[in-house]
This record gives structure tokens, C-alpha cells and sequence, in this order.
């Protein structure tokens, strides 16, 4: 059930391509203690944690705020057994224990489609959950719900849980990635599925920061240089068009300035600036990309509007929402609002940021994504506790119940402080 899904999500987002490669407007509503870490894209799946907010420090989706609990929790659907909690097919809606054997705490999460991913103290790799395409990176392709080890993988910074896919950032500046790579996704030159892990080729410099979206994938180097490979159906490789070839070669980002965080949502990639603004690029049927309309795709870099008087630290974003954290501990967010996953109080797509409502001294931030752009959930971790608003509809709030909120809700776990947080389909990991 799970690769039928992402078959259909990857098939739609195709289909999108196609139906919108001459830019298209598509009518929407109008939208009327220093904080430490980093977000999604940065350490964790879709960031910090990871899918990836990147940047930040690393990752796919989700944040990091620091180093390491002795445990994970894990909440929300979990029919591939991407909790790893030892079964599979019982959604949880409040936080559960994700057990990890041996001595060695887990210092970040990063939660991907159907699968997580957890870094441990001594530089190894933690997986679980579907293993379809080899995502987990033992040398199978037989998915298991509780965790185990990515084969021949050691001194790990960062990790990052893409759409079917998995990055690793060594402390050695050097990139690992294994699972689907029918878009050129693991960047080794080949369009190879890989149950291993193997060396990404053709970054020129030390890498410094990971981002993983649904079938693309970012590198900040040392220089401030960014890089995306992968799928470019909606444009999300930054290279001024979009096309459905396989790009498994890392290809240089036009930004106008070197940058200090990445972020990658499912389709759609993100970068902070040195002086603190934002760039985005790829899909924006929902405004996600933040340069004020829908007109999708976006294929080269565009400034997101509205953020005159912040600084921007770190990005994540979903399918068709973005999250930004400010230097100030404070957040924005921006794009669909179905499920109230901006956070504002409504559920009214917002072509320009807004506030997130109610949240102070915010240290990592976390988008997740469902099968539709205008659904999706978000995490933050506010002085150390656990704070989720959006779609609820598996339980990926931890809140208990499936009432999906528009405004941020506490989550109970049994990590004090919390220190990473990741968002990935329907799901929730935190550390």
C-alpha cells in the first residue's frame, strides 16, 4: 500500500508538471535565551531533525536543537511500521517509546516516507520501517519495524530521510545516500536502486548541510554554494527550467549570495541567505515556494516576500507549506493551510508569511506532508517541549484524538529537554 502511494504521489506530481510547464496563475485566497539548532532539511528527513529542512545543520525533513536524548519517540500512522515501535498497522496518536539496543543515546531523528532514521552518539545509523527500494540500507529490501543497523556507516554528522531515499553527512565533509534512484536521487552517476550505502560524486567542496525532498536532494558546502540533484519535474533543481529526466549528477544552485541554511519540502527547495533572506524554488501551486502567487512551477531561485525586519536561521518545508524560523525564536509560515498547518488561527492559504501564533524561543522546526498539497502537519520545539498544529487525520500531532488545529498544540512525551524533531508522511519522530 505504501509504494502504491508514493507511486500515485510521484505519478501526480508528473501530471502537475506537465499541466502547468507554461506558468499558470492559479486563483487563490488572499492572505491578509537566543534560540540554538536547526530545522528541517537540516538532520532530519524532510531537516535539523529533517524532510528535511536542511541547513541548519543538516537534514531532510525536521530540526535539531542540540545533541541527543537517551530514546526517540514516534507518533501518527503506521502502516509500514515507520514508528519503530516493533509492529505494524497500529496508528499511534500520542507519543510511543522508539527503543534502540547498546549503550549509545540517539542525538537526531529524520523521518521520510514510511521510514526513520536515527543518529546515534557513536556516528552510526539507525533505520526502520519500509525498505522497498533499499531506504534503510542493510542490504535488503525487506522492511522491518523495529531498528536496525545502515550498514558501513560510521563518524555521521547529519542525516537525512528523503521521499524513498536516505542521505548521511560524514564529519569528514563527504556524502553518503542508498535507496530509490530512479531520478538520479543518490548522485553516484547512475540511475541504480541501492541497498547500501555509496558515495555521492561531483561536489566540488566540503559539505556542510543536507536537505532531502520527496525525489531531490540539496548540499550546502563550506563556500556557501549550494548544490540539488535528483527529480526536476517542477523545476526543483533551481536550474531556470523543469524536465522529467534523471539527474544524477549535482548541479550548481543560482543564488545571489552564498548561503547558511537549506531546506527541502516535497517538491519544492529552499535556501537562507547570508544577510537572512529567503530564496525558494520548484512547485508553488500553493504558494509554498513565497514569492507572493501561485505560479508554478518556479524554476530558478525567486525571493520569498514578506519577511522585511526578520532574519531567517533555518527553512523546512511540506507539500504545499513552508515554516521559517527567525532568528528571534520566533516563526513565519506560508502556502496551503487546509489542515491549519501554518499555525495562524485559520485555515486560509497565505501567498505571504504570517505568524505563527503563540510561540516564543523556538530551537528547531519540522514540516510533515500527506498525499494532498493542501494537507500536511508542523512541529516545533519551544524551551525543550514539543509543540504540533495542523492535520491530525493519522495521528501525527500527538495530541491524542484526530482533530486536526490550526494552532499549536503541546505534546506530551517523555524527552526533557527535546532536542530534534522531524516530520515525515503522516508521521512524527522526535529526540
Amino acid at each position: 500500500m505504501r509504494a502504491n502511494l508514493i507511486r500515485r504521489r510521484q505519478l501526480a506530481a508528473v501530471i502537475v508538471g506537465a499541466l502547468i510547464a507554461l506558468p499558470t496563475v492559479f486563483g487563490a485566497p488572499s492572505s491578509a535565551a537566543p534560540p540554538s539548532g536547526g530545522s528541517h532539511g537540516g538532520g532530519g528527513g524532510h531537516g535539523g531533525g529533517g524532510h528535511g529542512g536542511g541547513g541548519h545543520g543538516g537534514g531532510g525533513h525536521g530540526g535539531s536543537g542540540g545533541q541527543g536524548g537517551s530514546q526517540a519517540e514516534a507518533w501518527g500512522l503506521n502502516s509500514a511500521g515507520e514508528l519503530g515501535i516493533g509492529t505494524v498497522g497500529n496508528d499511534q496518536s500520542r507519543p510511543t517509546a522508539v527503543t534502540v539496543a547498546g549503550p549509545h543515546t540517539i542525538r537526531s531523528v529524520s523521518a521520510g516516507d514510511g521510514f526513520g532514521l536515527a543518529l546515534l552518539s557513536n556516528g552510526t545509523v539507525k533505520a526502520w520501517g519500509e525498505n522497498e527500494y533499499g531506504q534503510l540500507g542493510d542490504g535488503t529490501e525487506i522492511s522491518r519495524p523495529i531498528p536496525g543497523s545502515v550498514a558501513g556507516l560510521r563518524d555521521v554528522k547529519t542525516i537525512a530521510a528523503g521521499g524513498t531515499f536516505s542521505l548521511a553527512l560524514l564529519k569528514d565533509g563527504t556524502l553518503r545516500s542508498w535507496g530509490l534512484n530512479s531520478l538520479g536521487q543518490l548522485a553516484d552517476g547512475t540511475t541504480s536502486n541501492r541497498s547500501l550505502p555509496v558515495q555521492v560524486k561531483g561536489l566540488p567542496g566540503r559539505v556542510t548541510a543536507i536537505a532531502a525532498g520527496g525525489n531531490s536532494a540539496l548540499a550546502l558546502l563550506a563556500n556557501g554554494t549550494v548544490y540539488a540533484w535528483g527529480g526536476n519535474v517542477d523545476g526543483q533543481l533551481g536550474q531556470g527550467g523543469a524536465d522529467s529526466r534523471p539527474h544524477p549528477v549535482p548541479l550548481a544552485v543560482r543564488l545571489p549570495q552564498r548561503a547558511t541554511s537549506i531546506g527541502s519540502g516535497l517538491f519544492h527547495n529552499l535556501a537562507v541567505l547570508a544577510d537572512g533572506s529567503v530564496r525558494g524554488w520548484g512547485l508553488n501551486i500553493a504558494g509554498q515556494v513565497g514569492n507572493g502567487n501561485t505560479i508554478s512551477p518556479q524554476p530558478n531561485p525567486v525571493a520569498v516576500v514578506g519577511l522585511n525586519g526578520v532574519r531567517v536561521k533555518s527553512v523546512d518545508g511540506g507539500f504545499g507549506h513552508t515554516l521559517a524560523l527567525l532568528t528571534n525564536g520566533r516563526m513565519k509560515a506560508w502556502g496551503s493551510n487546509g489542515s491549519g498547518q501554518l499555525g495562524d488561527g485559520t485555515n486560509t492559504l497565505r501567498l505571504i508569511p504570517v505568524n505563527v501564533l503563540g510561540l516564543s524561543g523556538v530551537s528547531a522546526i519540522a514540516a510533515g506532508y500527506d498525499g494532498s498539497s493542501n494537507s500536511g502537519h508542523s512541529l516545533a520545539i519551544t524551551h525543550g517541549d514539543v509543540m504540533s498544529w495542523g492535520s491530525n487525520q493519522w495521528g501525527q500531532l500527538g495530541v491524542g484524538g484526530h482533530q486536526s488545529s490550526n494552532r499549536a498544540l503541546p505534546v506530551t512525551t517523555g524527552l526533557h529537554p527535546t532536542r530534534s524533531i522531524s516530520g515525515g508522511f503522516a508521521f512524527s519522530l522526535a529526540s
